[in-house]
């Protein structure tokens, strides 16, 4: 299957709209209640401050540091009480809400899917079910969770901007970006459960600045905090430039993106135009 865009030179109407985006920086816990007041108490801030687009990070609706059945117990279907939450929210702000959460899969009782929602107030816009499982840096989420289908990108509209989904660890596979960006987006969101460790806060800034750039999008990656997130979360323009960012606190970040920016920085860099390589799926 090729993922070759069908015009080799992206081109966006420098005359499009600007929207307001936030990332919300928290450490979800095992308290799927209190995880989704958290998220309500920082989107209406985040709202008041101008976001149409409110970020939360992977994990949303539930989060124990080890993979055991407890997720299993705790996950939930789309239509459960996290998603309806969220879906309250973005009711009440006029916002898009997109989160992770741990979802039910019908038929197993060992597994669960790591998946993102994107809600309005009126519906589910669009889902993604992690493809890269993070078996790394001494972790299995193999063990505990199923890996997404390979289908078409997940990327769906807010305010007239192309927006595209993916998860922490789809970071390190530059693929993934790109095929995002091959189906139209000009921001990706990035929630995540980036955790500390020797050298990682670099590979998070790093690779989220370098997604960013390559693809001359925007990216608005949300981490969890500390203790065991980096925290860090960002919303980055497509020279790399750090909007918005944070450090370790429980906070939001806000930035207003433009589809005229990705338009310049296509004229000045046609990274995209240029390029001699398309992205196909392996078997």
């Amino acid at each position: 299957m090729s993922e070759f865009p069908s015009d080799p030179s992206p081109v966006v109407d420098a005359g499009a709209a600007e929207l307001g985006v936030a990332v919300l920086q928290f450490a979800p816990g095992a308290d799927g209640a209190e995880n989704l007041a958290t998220i309500e108490r920082l989107g209406r801030r985040a709202a008041t401050a101008g976001a149409r687009l409110i970020v939360a990070p992977e994990y949303s609706s539930y989060f124990v540091p080890a993979l055991d059945l407890s997720w299993i117990a705790n996950a939930e279907e789309l239509d459960g009480p996290f998603v309806t939450g969220l879906q309250r929210l973005a009711a009440e702000t006029g916002a898009v809400v997109v989160a992770g959460l741990a979802e039910r899969i019908p038929g197993e009782t060992e597994r669960f899917a790591n998946t993102l929602v994107a809600v309005d107030g009126d519906a589910v816009l669009a889902t993604y079910r992690k493809i890269h499982l993070y078996d790394a840096f001494g972790s299995r989420e193999s063990d505990r969770i199923v890996p997404g289908e390979i289908g078409a990108p997940a990327v769906f509209d807010v305010d007239g901007v192309p927006v595209g989904l993916q998860t922490c660890y789809d970071l390190r596979f530059p693929e993934v970006t790109r095929r995002l960006v091959d189906a139209g987006a000009e921001l990706v969101l990035l929630p995540s459960e980036w955790v500390r460790g020797p050298l990682k806060e670099f590979h998070w800034r790093t690779l989220v600045t370098a997604r960013a750039i390559e693809n001359t999008v925007y990216v608005a990656a949300a981490d969890h905090a500390p203790p065991i997130g980096a925290g860090s979360s960002m919303i980055v323009d497509p020279m790399g430039v750090q909007l918005a960012g944070l450090g370790e606190q429980t906070e939001i970040a806000v930035a207003r993106i433009s589809r005229a920016r990705v338009a310049e920085v296509r004229t000045v860099n046609p990274a995209l135009a240029l390029r001699r390589f398309r992205v196909e799926p392996r078997d």
